[in-house]
């Protein structure tokens, strides 16, 4: 009985272990040649095994991409969750500088991941209904709309007479928030997407490039960005005290 349990041990361990192979080959061949570049015969060749070994794991290409996608979105999401409850839930400019450090440091750090959700779409793939990582993207939306309402208080009396009403918004955008922000009025949705344009535009200029012949220091443009961007939300920096 030991041996028969610890055979198959081993053999889920080295189909674990080929698993995550294919992923991280995979996520290779796109930072080389595009996301057209993942296919399972490609990665069955980088890997020498044979294509019919690579079906043993995913079935289709589609299966591999959808894996990929969630996997890639969900270490998104557990990232910049664990930066937002680490920081002082009484500090909203700390929470939103949390936020957005981890969502750039996590993109830096995983370049062709940040590509693949939100860049690059591999040619010809067909996501499942309900999409390839729909808890992953309910959790990074709502972290988002989550900046938002920590700055509403000090923000309203800015931004509260914007021309925004609920049909400016998809419905599916309203499903993810309203349940979980029921309080925020629609000129804080709004304001919940401007300030993802904010962090995610830097972050995508820097992933593809087109900062280096820019500046040298991106990390101190991002910096300063996110600074100005406290300030325009009327958020006191390191303030700990509750809005009037």
């Amino acid at each position: 009985m030991g041996t028969v349990g610890s055979t198959k041990g081993r053999r889920e361990r080295l189909r674990a272990e080929t698993t995550a192979e294919i992923k991280k080959v995979a996520l290779e061949l796109m930072a080389s040649g595009g996301p057209d570049a993942i296919t399972l015969r490609a990665i069955a060749r980088e890997m020498g095994m044979t294509a019919n070994a690579i079906y043993g794991y995913f079935a289709t290409r589609d299966d591999l991409v959808t894996t990929l996608i969630d996997n890639v979105y969900t270490s998104l999401a557990d990232t910049v969750d664990a930066a937002w409850d680490a920081a002082p839930a009484q500090d909203p400019a700390a929470r939103i500088q949390a936020w957005a450090r981890a969502f750039r440091n996590w993109a830096l750090a995983n370049a062709e991941g940040f590509r693949l959700i939100y860049g690059d779409p591999v040619p010809g793939y067909r996501p499942p209904e309900g999409g390839a990582a729909p808890d992953a993207a309910h959790r990074v939306c709502t972290g988002i709309t989550a900046l938002a309402s920590a700055a509403w208080p000090y923000a309203e009396p800015r931004y509260a007479d914007g021309d925004f009403d609920w049909s400016d918004f998809d419905p599916g955008l309203l499903d993810k928030v309203r349940p979980a922000f029921p309080d925020l009025p629609p000129a804080a949705v709004a304001l919940a997407l401007r300030m993802w344009s904010h962090l995610h535009g830097l972050v995508s200029l820097e992933i593809y490039g087109h900062l280096r012949s820019q500046t040298p220091n991106p990390e101190k443009l991002f910096r300063e960005e996110l600074t100005q961007l406290i300030r325009s939300l009327g958020i006191p920096p390191q303030s700990r005290t509750t809005p009037r």
